[in-house]
């Protein structure tokens, strides 16, 4: 099993999921998150003073899937966050090495 934690613009949040469901994955765990990295900030302008923001806000999507699944789930992902522009995001993937359903008690690929 895999953990690919990807980090998207908030406003491609539904265009994954809707991706991400055409490919099976229903269970998800979303968060909102803030962050800096080569788009490094901006500014903006409020009530006629302009201020920096540092970070950014992105969300955070983290998914299990098995490891026959990866690469397509991968590609859904970067199809439906892409815009082009800088600051699209990133995937990360881990090994997962147990996974349990507390509820009913089942384990590794039956618990995703």
């Amino acid at each position: 099993m895999k953990m690919i934690m990807a980090i998207i613009k908030p406003f491609k949040l539904n265009d994954v999921r809707d991706a991400l469901n055409e490919e099976g994955i229903q269970g998800l765990t979303v968060l909102e998150v803030r962050g800096a990295g080569r788009q490094k900030g901006h500014t903006e302008l409020y009530r006629g003073e302009e201020y920096s923001t540092d970070f950014l806000p992105k969300t955070q999507l983290t998914i299990v899937v098995p490891d026959d699944s990866l690469d397509r789930i991968i590609e859904a992902i970067c199809r439906s966050a892409y815009t082009g522009s800088i600051g699209d995001g990133k995937i990360f993937v881990s090994d997962i090495t147990q996974a349990v359903r507390i509820r009913t008690g089942e384990q590794n690929d039956e618990a995703i």
